[in-house]
């Protein structure tokens, strides 16, 4: 009856069972044991099911029943079920139960002394939130109980963990001094000075590792598994204070560590020591001393890449190209090696990244020869050329164009390349500064840089149609950036150089555009319009004394249309330009071209006679020296004349609409006439 309540989870009547039962033990005294087993299970088995109040009552049975026998239960048995039970107070988690569980650990820790005891209590004070005078009184207990220096050690990490740091320390401090004679106190002296340095202790730290270096020399040396420890300790605080650019001080624990390496020739961690030292130290501008360490490093890890990467930056900024050059090559047959046996290639993408680091750092530093170097082993670690430029800097990829310029301007000279490998080489270089150029549209230096680039590399590729398209978009968008620029311009210098280079590109580009014209229908094209319009541009601005001479020509165009006409005369007179009469003729010629159509689009009619009579009568005040007043009057009827037209279509079409209201609604949809469209009949 009693087992089945409780697994029909009838708490009450397998409460009442219990109490019934318990009655019976005093005649019964041989099942004392069975039942305290059994409240003990059904407890565990509650608390699984986050049963709290159920689990604790049947614990605390549990712990009454194995009292009446202590000679079958045993004390060790009794702790076990106090400490369950402080164990479900803990989980019940409201601040009314941390007290009884409180009052179950010390209980059960009188029944029988158990680490876990101890530290459990640790952990119910804490989490009950108790004044460090409890948290003393209870380190200090175990202390005097003579636990393990690893227990004691774990309480400290349990305290600093729960920002405990005043209590946490102390007993750290309280530590040290009790197993000072243990063989073991090295332990104990790391974990206080990874303590201290986590919270920026580190005066104290100091202290701490100068106890330990003068240990060493007396005899009591760490073990090798705690020396490596201690130099994880340091080397994680010195890559603390270099991620925030302390670099004397990240040298300062370097330089700590330093001094607990023993003499051994073969040690690869000091290798790794000196290379981070020569980071520092170039951090610093101390080159010397940088160079020191990385001799140091070679000598010990020659066939490391990053030794040899420090090799070359040294080389680098020495200005050693051969040395760089050597250090370069030495790199990149590492990087061939088995991944296995480099760390550096277990990242796929890592000797990309570092070839274009070198890349980078000897292009800063002005050793060009070197950079193309790096650049030629960058390309080859990349299956996709585009990944080996995405890893360069714009500045690197344009001197990396500029070198494949060279390349195959040095195959013309007899060098290896044959006419179609230059092609091929040209054809991609080409395409690829395209795709750059395109890709930096919110940067018109270097988007211009990109297709002045192409276009030069095109010109090794065989000049068809698309080479041709090709090399005339380049020119007309570099064209189109120097004018942007040009209008951009602080002084009036930069703007004449950036105009001339502008009227360069399209003089280059009407040339192409004229041999593009042979090889088919380009009717649609509108270049021939934009370069028209470029190079007035340029000529208005630079103030050309040809300009009239240019525009002769352009009156008699045929196919240009009012837009194009509209276009001139803005720039006509857009400062620093000022050409009123070329915008007058030009703003004459859109408007005959408005009239010649069938059908005139009012609203551009409209707008360019509205420039055209502000340019003749500016402010008010009409402009006899650019047309009589008999001929700006004329304007104004005609004005007038086209808005009366207008108008007057207008009435028209709306008697039509009202005339088709009137005949068709009433048939179609009758209820939508109004009712005053058909006046009911009198009486006759």
């Amino acid at each position: 009856s009693f087992s089945q309540a409780v697994a029909q989870g009838d708490f009450h009547r397998a409460y009442t069972c219990t109490l019934r039962c318990k009655d019976m033990l005093m005649r019964f005294p041989k099942m004392t044991g069975y039942l305290h087993i059994l409240c003990y299970n059904f407890g565990v088995e509650t608390h699984k099911q986050n049963k709290y109040e159920e689990s604790s009552f049947w614990l605390s049975q549990s712990y009454d029943i194995g009292k009446m026998d202590k000679n079958s239960v045993g004390p060790e048995m009794l702790a076990k079920v106090l400490r369950l039970l402080a164990t479900a107070y803990v989980d019940w988690d409201d601040q009314e139960y941390y007290d009884k569980a409180l009052s179950a650990i010390n209980l059960a820790n009188k029944e029988h002394l158990n680490p876990s005891g101890l530290f459990f209590k640790m952990k119910i004070l804490l989490k009950s939130e108790r004044a460090n005078e409890e948290l003393l009184e209870a380190v200090m207990e175990i202390l005097h109980l003579d636990m393990s220096l690893d227990f004691c050690l774990n309480v400290a990490k349990l305290l600093m963990d729960h920002e405990r740091e005043s209590v946490g320390f102390y007993f750290m401090k309280i530590i040290c001094e009790h197993f000072k004679s243990s063989e073991n106190i090295g332990k104990a002296l790391l974990l206080y000075i990874d303590m201290l340095l986590q919270r920026k202790e580190e005066l104290l730290a100091k202290e701490k590792i100068d106890e330990i270096i003068i240990g060493q020399r007396t005899g009591r040396q760490l073990t090798t598994e705690l020396v490596v420890c201690l130099h994880n300790i340091l080397w994680k605080k010195a890559a603390r204070s270099f991620e925030v650019q302390n670099y004397a001080d990240a040298l300062n624990w370097y330089y700590y560590s330093l001094r607990f390496y023993a003499t051994d020739r073969t040690d690869l961690d000091l290798a790794k020591l000196r290379r981070n030292m020569a980071s520092c130290y170039l951090h610093l501008k101390q080159l010397d001393k940088a160079k020191e360490a990385v001799i140091e490093a070679e000598q010990r890890d020659p066939t490391n890449i990053f030794t040899q990467f420090y090799v070359f930056k040294i080389a680098v900024l020495e200005g050693n190209s051969g040395r760089a050059l050597q250090a370069i090559t030495t790199l990149e047959k590492l990087l061939e090696e088995d991944p296995k046996e480099n760390e550096l290639l277990t990242d796929r993408d890592s000797p990309v990244m570092l070839l274009s680091i070198a890349a980078h750092f000897a292009l800063e530093n002005g050793q060009q020869i070197v950079a193309g170097k790096a650049l030629e082993y960058l390309a080859q670690y990349s299956e996709d050329p585009q990944q080996v430029l995405t890893a360069l800097k714009p500045q690197d990829k344009i001197f990396l164009f500029i070198a494949a310029l060279q390349k195959l301007g040095q195959s013309l000279n007899g060098e290896a390349l044959n006419s179609d490998s230059r092609a091929k080489e040209a054809h991609w270089f080409r395409k690829i500064a395209w795709n750059l150029a395109v890709q930096c549209g919110k940067d018109l230096v270097t988007m211009r840089e990109f297709f002045i680039l192409s276009y030069k590399l095109s010109q090794f590729c065989p000049s068809d149609q698309v080479i041709l398209i090709a090399q005339k978009t380049c020119l007309l968008m570099a064209a189109a950036v120097d004018l942007e620029q040009g209008r951009k311009a602080s002084t009036a210098f930069e703007q004449t150089r950036l105009l001339n280079r502008a009227l360069e590109q399209i003089h280059k580009c009407r040339h192409t555009w004229n041999l593009l014209k042979e090889t088919g229908d380009f009717s649609s094209d509108p270049c021939e319009t934009l370069l028209l319009l470029y190079e007035f541009e340029v000529k208005a601005k630079m103030n050309d004394p040809l300009l009239d001479s240019f525009l002769e020509s352009v009156w008699e165009l045929p196919h240009l249309e009012s837009k194009t006409f509209e276009t001139i005369a803005s720039l006509a007179v857009e400062m620093p330009a000022h050409y009123p009469s070329i915008a007058l003729k030009a703003l004459k010629e859109a408007l005959l071209l408005y009239k010649k159509k069938e059908s005139i689009d009012v609203l551009k009619y409209s707008k360019c006679m509205h420039n055209l009579i502000n340019l003749l009568v500016p402010d008010g005040v009409p402009s006899t020296e650019l047309c009589p007043l008999e001929e700006v009057w004329g304007y104004f009827e005609d004005a007038l004349s086209l808005i009366s037209h207008t108008v007057s279509q207008m009435l028209t079409l709306l008697v039509k609409i009202q005339n088709f209201s009137i005949t068709r609604i009433p048939q179609c949809c009758p209820s939508l006439v109004p009712t005053y469209f058909f006046p009911t009949p009198g009486p006759p």
